[in-house]
């Protein structure tokens, strides 16, 4: 492990100088990991696995002729590599648990059984172990429970490994049973490409991924954006003119900056105007949503959004609603502006 210091706090991260490949392959081998679900995470982890080296395999439901086919694409080789859900589960030593929170619920029946002494149980979220009394989700003794966490969806897991950068990741360990937890964690980590993997536990993951999820990475910029673009256009200022002001410069420009080098670094090649507006106006965003963001992680911690999720994505019309609401962002003048918007990019024309 590496020390290293973040803004005078002293943390430990493994990164793949310590822990490289090869070690990661000898730990692992000998083991089958079977990927349950080929939605969001598991296409990319099971094909930067594979693409490593290591023995993988695929469990989805053929029923989801979707994902059954992107699986398909893929080229997973249905009954050499690709298998039901139960039988990918009864192969697998290491069971790879990708799919979404609520049908990790629907499916734990079917993949208990297969949970036999010294296997592996991995998330790459929290969810079903914490909150185990809402989803039923409760491992039984003898095998390992290991979570390794992704800072990205699965798109970005796979394009920053095949850039050969990878992603950042965190790891835990919820239950030991065979003294080998944490050489098989970090040795999936370092398998599916994380570019350095920081330790946390279930319960620190699940709770600090749904409120980023809902705050800044998505719900909360996603609301500021719409808040900004419809004063602008209340003001009289022209569709175009708003999304470039709030939309476009940020994604296109500022946040490329902030990646590269942090954000006071940002703030440092902007205008001396923008500047001092930014520096000042920062703190006021910031006591305006900090009451926010109390009340989001109290719901967090209450279980309170557990339980909209579950109850919302076990719907049997789940899809339906979930196409509509997001048919009414897509179909919003912001976001019609913004489809025009990338098609005027230098990029998008010379196509």
């Amino acid at each position: 492990m590496v020390k290293l210091n973040f803004g005078g706090v002293s943390e430990e991260v493994v990164t793949r100088d310590e822990y490289p490949l090869s070690k990661a392959k000898e730990t692992l081998k000998g083991e089958t990991l079977a990927v349950i679900g080929y939605g969001v995470q598991g296409p990319a982890q099971s094909l930067n696995l594979r693409d490593n080296g290591i023995n993988v395999i695929v469990g989805q439901r053929q029923e989801e002729k979707q994902y059954w086919q992107k699986a398909l694409e893929d080229g997973w080789k249905p009954g050499e590599t690709l298998f039901p859900i139960e039988e990918a589960a009864e192969k697998g030593s290491i069971i790879m648990y990708l799919i979404s929170d609520a049908g990790q619920m629907a499916q734990w029946k079917n993949i208990q059984p297969h949970l036999k002494k010294g296997k592996a149980l991995y998330f790459s979220h929290g969810f079903s172990i914490v909150y185990s009394k809402q989803t039923g989700i409760v491992p039984s003794e003898g095998i390992d429970v290991i979570l390794v966490a992704p800072k990205g969806s699965g798109r970005s897991v796979r394009e920053n490994f095949l850039k050969g950068s990878g992603i950042n990741s965190s790891y835990a360990v919820y239950l030991d049973s065979t003294g080998r937890a944490k050489d098989r964690v970090l040795s999936v980590g370092i398998g599916i490409g994380s570019g350095y993997l920081f330790q946390t536990t279930f319960e620190n993951e699940v709770h600090s991924d749904l409120t980023g999820e809902r705050g800044v990475l998505m719900g909360a910029i996603a609301g500021i954006m719409e808040a900004q673009y419809n004063l602008l256009r209340k003001h009289g200022h022209s569709p175009s003119e708003a999304f470039n002001e709030t939309v476009e410069e940020l994604t296109r420009s500022l946040i490329p900056l902030v990646a590269e080098k942090g954000m006071d670094w940002m703030y440092a090649n902007c205008s001396t105007t923008a500047q001092r507006g930014a520096l000042d106006w920062r703190h006021e965003f910031r006591k305006a949503v900090e009451p926010v963001f109390d009340r989001l992680y109290k719901s967090v911690l209450s279980g309170k959004e557990t339980e909209i999720v579950l109850k919302a994505n076990s719907a049997p019309d789940y899809k339906e609603k979930l196409d509509k609401e997001l048919s009414e962002m897509r179909n919003s003048e912001m976001w019609q502006t913004g489809t025009v918007v990338r098609s005027l990019r230098p990029e998008a024309v010379k196509k």
